[in-house]
């Protein structure tokens, strides 16, 4: 499973995860970050080409070294200087009220302890410091809902922890974030159960 995990699985999410579709999503969490920023669960840089110039720097957050390897392409064609800063999105190797923003995309699903992982990220936000994401998780819907629990174990299993069935909005504000605004659909070209989105923004 470690070889799986280590070597196979980063390749599968660079795949997955850089779907042309995704683009207009990326764009739109991006849209007002500014200053510095950290980013959890920075996988293989696919938000990179969505910084915008008002980004100084960026503090990356990634466990696995082959992702890390694959970013490097996108990283060399940024402007934006982005360091690997952390390991573990639980336990962020920053001093309180560091960073103007943080960003998370498609992460919250996998993070063993996502409330700590959020934790974490208000503790490094500066006072004001926003929250900026997109996570695919528990479905508005009753119906899907019941397939994502029956298929949770199964997804877990292949896609690294990944969960179908955590409700993302309630965890962001359990974690003491205000949302300022966020959108709950369907992403479109995905079964209903892996595609049901929440993309905002949240205030600390």
């Amino acid at each position: 499973m470690a070889i799986y995990r280590e070597r196979v699985l980063p390749r599968i999410i660079n795949f997955a995860c850089g779907m042309k579709t995704s683009n207009p999503l990326r764009e739109r969490v991006c849209e007002g970050l500014h200053g510095r920023v950290v980013e959890i669960g920075f996988g293989s840089g696919l938000n990179v080409p969505f910084y915008p110039d008002s980004v100084t720097s960026v503090s990356a957050v990634e466990p696995a070294d082959l992702a890390w390897k694959i970013a490097q392409k996108r990283l060399s064609a940024s402007k934006i200087d982005v360091e690997r800063a952390g390991l573990d999105g639980q336990s962020l190797p920053f001093e309180d009220d560091t960073f103007d923003a943080a960003v998370s995309t498609w992460t919250l699903c996998t993070i063993p302890d996502a409330n700590a992982a959020l934790l974490e990220v208000r503790r490094v936000l500066k006072p004001g410091g926003t929250l900026h994401f997109v996570e695919h998780g528990l479905a508005p819907d009753e119906k899907v809902q019941k397939w994502q629990n029956r298929l949770n174990g199964l997804q877990m299993k292949v896609f690294g922890g990944c969960n179908l069935n955590r409700p993302i909005v309630s965890l962001i504000t359990d974690a003491g974030f205000m949302i300022k605004d966020v959108d709950v659909f369907y992403e479109k070209g995905a079964p209903k159960t892996v595609a049901a989105d929440s993309l905002g923004v949240a205030v600390k």
